[in-house]
């Protein structure tokens, strides 16, 4: 049974693509483990990655803490998770690393226990308030809370960021007229992440910190990152051909523009970061 203030079409909206999330989404930058260890003031004893998706955000913290539980409530994003932490274990030393299907407002974890909790690209489908007061019930005393985004698309050339903006308009507006009213996702203003932050009354410091993680890629990556976004995989999953023609159209683009090249991707990244 979800738990209350979760909705199931949350959960839902990242069902069936975790192959494409996995292949195209950035992992978490280096930026991220450095500030949030530095205001932590040592190596966190563990981390707790809240919608940690296939994990992405949370194998970036092996190495740098001495235990990291992934927390996912969906069975497709989760699996892949688990699934990729034989290749990580043989290759990386040996950092205990789990991921436990859950919810972010109820967290199966003892009060006190996390030195760091974060949410990357995540915190948006979550309810705030009991989300915010769980994080803080687990929290150590000093501990850190970020909810970390980056912005899409990133800064490439203006004319592909452009075609990608067009195609995720377009698919938005699709899904808008396809959904009904009670399968829709709820997606909460990022901009507001701060502001949720001070209202909790959890945490002795709060702000907002900007900064910048350059990644490399080609088309075919530019391409998948839009592939990789829910909202056009879910008009896709609902069986529409609505966006063939306009993914189509905006592949050629990104294969004109990058020719077979490999080019630098700037991610602009907005930390939201709360110490308790």
């Amino acid at each position: 049974m979800i738990p209350e203030g979760n909705l199931q079409s949350n959960v839902n909206r990242f069902l069936g693509f975790e192959d494409v999330y996995d292949r195209y989404r950035p992992a978490a930058p280096l930026q991220v483990i450095d500030i949030l260890t530095a205001y932590l003031g040592r190596q966190p004893s563990l981390v707790v990655d809240i919608g940690c998706g296939t994990g992405l955000s949370s194998f970036a913290w092996t190495r740098h803490a001495e235990r990291i539980i992934g927390v996912e409530p969906n069975p497709d994003m989760i699996g892949k998770a688990r699934a990729k932490l034989p290749a990580i274990a043989g290759s990386e030393p040996a950092t205990p690393i789990s991921f436990v299907q859950g919810y972010s407002n109820q967290l199966e974890l003892e009060s006190g226990s996390a030195d760091i909790v974060t949410c990357s690209q995540s915190f948006h489908w979550m309810e705030p308030v009991s989300t915010l007061r769980e994080i803080s019930r687990v929290l150590t005393p000093g501990g850190v809370f970020a909810a970390y985004d980056c912005d899409w698309p990133p800064t490439v050339h203006w004319s592909v960021e452009d075609s990608y903006a067009k195609l995720l308009e377009k698919s938005d507006a699709v899904l808008a007229r396809l959904s009904e009213d009670g399968e829709k996702a709820v997606k909460r203003d990022k901009e507001r992440h701060l502001e949720h932050l001070r209202a909790s009354g959890e945490f002795r410091y709060t702000r907002e910190i900007v900064f910048h993680n350059t990644e490399q890629g080609d088309a075919d990556r530019f391409v998948g990152l839009a592939l990789s976004q829910g909202g056009l995989q879910t008009v896709l999953k609902l069986g529409s051909t609505e966006l063939d023609e306009d993914i189509a159209a905006f592949r050629k683009s990104a294969e004109r523009y990058f020719a077979g090249r490999t080019l630098d991707f700037l991610f602009s990244y907005r930390m939201r970061l709360g110490v308790k």
